[in-house]
């Protein structure tokens, strides 16, 4: 009997060395794949406070939280196990997909662009105007949940090539530690964001005067803030929409373009003290440029086909 317990312990600490063996590599797996998923999420955080502007303050954060359970959402039911059947059964269709979601991000950046030079219809905003704050609101947040996906979708498939060569199971994992972690963190960001305003009103009235010069401060930073925000979103979704169609090339061997936008890195970066940083901008505005021309392409077809119709 103590010899059978002996080897029931035995055989219980073996499987806990072989679980947290495969916690660590769950980890160590996440934390790689994450690392390299920084730059969209830097882009998903510019791009999301765009969405909840133009609202009364008691309705900001439940949008955002409605949008980050539709990032939840987005995922965890339908991209990971999107991206490990693709991974399984056909790796072949992962490019392809990624394109058509950057094109659709160019086509959105370029439509923001075309839309704040004053060159979008009249109709537009008389509907806009027509819905209630309910509708607007729904429509806001649908939008933000599509763009999310793409953005997503670029974060789980930037993670699913770091650890392709793990197990399933691990691969599962760390994917989901990925979209948990990075959903919590651009969402608890952008919640700051959008309530700045507010908290710097809480500050203004408070005792203390450094406290309340600090309150006012963020109060009238609150418009330079989002306006750069838009600014930022905009030119985040042209750079990563761009890239995704210069990698895209590249992966199909169609490497003119990709050649072009690597020689302008390359040499930007060739800068000294600086070169890391000049060369990466080089590689995003390569990208932005890119992807404007391919938003531009799109939106002239949607845009042209109307009007065929029309006539």
């Amino acid at each position: 009997m103590p010899s059978g317990l002996a080897a029931l312990l035995d055989d219980i600490a073996g499987i806990t060395k072989l679980a947290a063996a495969s916690l660590d590599d769950v980890g160590a797996a996440a934390g790689k794949a994450g690392t390299k998923a920084v730059g969209v999420v830097i882009d998903d955080t510019a791009v999301t406070p765009g969405y909840a502007m133009g609202f009364t303050p008691e309705r900001e954060l439940p949008i955002v939280w409605k949008i980050a359970v539709g990032s939840f959402r987005n995922k965890l039911l339908f991209l990971l196990p999107g991206a490990l059947i693709l991974s399984a059964f056909a790796p072949w269709a992962v490019t392809p997909i990624l394109m058509c979601g950057g094109a659709y991000l160019c086509f959105e950046a370029t439509e923001k662009i075309i839309e704040s030079f004053g060159h979008h219809e009249a109709g537009d905003e008389v509907e806009e105007l027509a819905q209630s704050s309910a509708e607007l609101e729904a429509q806001k947040v649908a939008g933000a949940i599509r763009t999310d996906l793409i953005l997503s979708g670029e974060i789980m498939a930037i993670a699913l090539a770091d650890v392709a060569d793990r197990p399933l199971a691990i691969q599962a994992a760390a994917l989901a530690v990925i979209g948990i972690a990075l959903t919590v963190v651009v969402y608890g960001v952008v919640g700051l964001i959008v309530k700045m305003d507010d908290i710097g009103l809480h500050l203004a009235k408070g005792a203390s005067a450094p406290l309340r010069g600090f309150g006012r401060g963020l109060v009238k930073a609150m418009p330079v803030t989002m306006g750069a925000l838009t600014v930022m979103g905009t030119g985040a979704m042209l750079w990563v929409g761009g890239g995704i169609i210069v990698h895209g090339l590249a992966h199909f061997g169609l490497h003119a373009i990709p050649k072009l936008v690597e020689t302008g890195s390359h040499w930007a970066g060739s800068a000294p003290v600086v070169g890391a940083v000049t060369g990466w901008m080089a590689m995003a505005a390569g990208s932005a440029v890119v992807g404007s021309i391919v938003g531009s392409v799109v939106v002239g077809v949607l845009h042209l086909v109307p009007r065929r119709k029309a006539h």
